[in-house]
């Protein structure tokens, strides 16, 4: 089948997810919809809970294997939207609806290419194609309980927005919580250790730390304050303020070892990490899918959102058609052309790395 019919029902697929809701863990019948995919084409597939996989119909276990993964689970809609989120719309050759752009565009790019290397003979790699479930809230079931599923990966290409340029790199993500503690007291007394009042001191330390090691990919570490917590009455002194703070890691430090400095410098009652596992995320520069890529005329970039490569050990490149600043927005939408070109892309991508010279 040609191209140009696989993009036209991938397009079609997009808009039947679009009017399907799926949040995190509610992605049962959007799974559904990509199994009648795979069903049309006559692809073996698989599914383990809401996620929907299936392995190229010669595959090799003595070659290295290439994971295409996307998901299509959504955020909930905010208030501001102003066109119905569960409708598929087409005006001015924009596809509005919730999770177009966030990661329908490139989940049926990355299933239309997948099933047009299907049957293909004589690949260097191995395919895998995984259409995850629950990205958005990084919960338990969705690519992270896969790995140990689907077949060994090598190196993957994680479908999100990134105007088809390549992502070489991914900050990870620590989430804090934090307590400054002091003495509760009744408001008319003195207190020379009020918590509230502690917690300047804090703030500022969080405000001013500098992490030593930049990347030349993703930048520096960047650390936010993002909420903070104290207090029931006007007349009471809290014995306690509850901080959180959100730290996205850069390619020069691991978790953990953002973690023990902080645990160890953090003028803070006491720090705690939430999860240490969505560390950062990158792929060498002379990778054969990124040199593909390069060669293409495409840019490479360290990007600072969080994506499926955090769960990820192997190389992994982030790539696909969409812009990541119309993510979780009001109105959220895809040009239809960004999908078009996102299958001729990943195409030629992999024409160049998978068929033998």
């Amino acid at each position: 089948m040609g191209l140009e019919k696989l993009t036209s029902d991938a397009i079609a697929l997009l808009k039947k997810l679009i009017e399907t809701q799926s949040f995190s863990s509610e992605e049962d019948v959007t799974a559904a919809h990509i199994e009648d995919w795979f069903k049309r084409y006559e692809i073996d597939f698989k599914r383990t809970k809401n996620n929907v996989w299936a392995v190229n119909k010669h595959f090799d276990e003595s070659k290295p294997t290439l994971l295409l993964n996307s998901h299509h689970d959504t955020v909930k809609p905010n208030s501001a939207y102003t066109k119905d989120p569960l409708k598929a719309i087409v005006e001015d050759g924009k596809l509005f609806g919730l999770g177009s752009n966030d990661a329908g565009g490139c989940l049926v790019s990355l299933i239309a290419t997948f099933t047009h290397f299907y049957n293909h003979e004589n690949l260097k790699y191995n395919l895998v194609v995984v259409a995850s479930a629950e990205e958005e809230s990084s919960g338990p079931n969705g690519l992270n309980s896969m790995l140990a599923v689907i077949p060994k990966v090598d190196v993957a290409i994680v479908g999100e927005p990134t105007l088809m340029n390549l992502a070489v790199a991914e900050k990870g993500l620590v989430v804090f919580d934090a307590v400054v503690e002091g003495t509760p007291s009744h408001a008319a007394h003195p207190n020379d250790n009020n918590a509230i009042y502690n917690t300047i001191e804090a703030l500022q330390w969080f405000k001013d730390l500098k992490f030593e090691k930049g990347s030349e990919a993703l930048g520096d570490v960047k650390l936010t304050v993002t909420q903070i917590k104290a207090g029931s009455q006007h007349n009471v002194v809290p014995a306690h303020v509850d901080l959180v703070i959100d730290v996205r890691v850069n390619d020069a430090y691991s978790n953990k070892e953002v973690a023990e400095i902080l645990e160890q410098s953090a003028p803070v009652t006491s720090i705690k990490a939430r999860s240490l596992r969505l560390n950062s995320s990158s792929i060498p520069i002379d990778h054969a899918l990124v040199k593909a890529g390069i060669a293409m005329g495409r840019t490479t970039y360290g990007s600072p959102t969080l994506s499926d490569q955090a769960v990820l050990t192997c190389p992994s490149l982030k790539l696909g058609p969409g812009d990541s600043t119309r993510s979780h927005s009001a109105d959220e939408f895809i040009y239809v052309n960004e999908i078009e070109e996102g299958v001729q892309i990943y195409v030629e991508l992999l024409n160049r790395v998978l068929l033998p010279a």
